[in-house]
């Protein structure tokens, strides 16, 4: 069942342009595309919170470092998407090591507070960027060059998304079931027992840490590309908690959980936010308080749903989450 829903939900994914085509609704393609790029930050830092045990309240960080590099290179001529990719790649496995040998010192509570004052100390950074528009962020003129792959077309970047998110999606499920995904599993069990018996446990976390952290670089390269805006937003501690929210949602420890939680969450911030079922009283409230109830929506998950969406379907048919 785990492997039928993936499949149905790829596939989906897979066809939304197809749909969009047909019914002349070209929005659902940037619509899907801002879905898909959050599915892929809630998918790495699922590998940290869902597999590892380490909440952290600071990823979104690491989507406004892989924005701004594109929107810096950008802002000073340097138009290549290959330039772009290997210099947020390269800032952030520098950035994320660095933090991470920081932050991996404590646990629980402190881990949280630590991985969230670095991100907030980045915002505002960001914001002191007067030179780069400073709080109010800045546009982009042009998309990522990458040759023969036009990123101008909305359609080829809807696929190139869907693309990085599917092998990233490959890729975690062949880590999780090697060597290093049963270590870090252990982690989140029973630490001190993986150093009783000699893994190198702070090795683990920190290599998942970062690969964690990349995933979200990719995922703010691929917003700032999508929008072509930069803000210091994206760096806000209220993102790192939508993808909190949305791995949660979806079912943590589960590969294809945060996608399904990060397109469930924001379909329904895009449903409430223009809600309107004929009832003016209650269409007026719903959408001048849409961050309200959909607060109370997912404290409600969290409360009666604690495996998820995904993992409450597999658990109905015998499987675990």
């Amino acid at each position: 069942m785990r492997t039928k829903v993936a499949v149905a939900l790829i596939a989906l994914l897979a066809l939304v342009p197809v749909f969009s085509h047909f019914t002349g609704e070209s929005f659902y393609v940037t619509l899907v595309s801002r879905m898909m790029i959050f599915a892929l930050a809630a998918t790495g830092l699922n590998l940290v919170m869902g597999y590892g045990g380490m909440v952290s309240f600071g990823h979104a960080l690491y989507i406004g470092l892989g924005a701004y590099v594109v929107g810096v290179l950008s802002f000073h001529g340097i138009g290549s998407g290959w330039i772009h990719l290997a210099a947020a790649l390269g800032v952030g496995t520098v950035l994320a090591a660095l933090i991470g040998l920081v932050c991996l010192r404590a646990k629980g509570v402190g881990f949280i507070m630590i991985t969230l004052a670095f991100a907030q100390m980045f915002y505002f950074l960001a914001v002191s960027l007067k030179q780069y528009g400073g709080d109010d962020g800045f546009s982009i003129t042009d998309r990522s060059d990458f040759g023969v792959i036009d990123l101008n077309n909305n359609v080829v970047l809807y696929y190139v998304i869907f693309s990085v998110l599917t092998a990233v999606l490959f890729a975690f499920h062949r880590l999780v079931h090697a060597r290093f995904g049963m270590v870090l599993r252990g982690c989140r069990t029973n630490e001190r027992r993986l150093e009783a018996l000699g893994m190198p446990v702070s090795r683990v976390k920190l290599t998942a840490y970062v690969l964690s952290a990349l995933v979200c670089v990719l995922a703010g390269v691929l917003l700032a590309n999508l929008t072509r805006f930069i803000s210091p937003s994206y760096m806000h501690w209220v993102v790192s908690g939508d993808l909190i929210v949305m791995a949660v949602l979806g079912g943590l420890g589960t590969l294809v959980g945060p996608v399904a939680g990060a397109i469930l969450w924001l379909s329904m911030e895009d449903l409430l936010s223009s809600f309107n079922i004929g009832w003016p009283v209650l269409d007026d409230f719903v959408r001048n308080h849409w961050l309200g109830v959909l607060g109370l929506m997912a404290l409600l998950v969290a409360l009666k749903l604690k495996d998820g969406i995904y993992g409450i379907i597999t658990a109905r048919y015998g499987e675990k989450p």
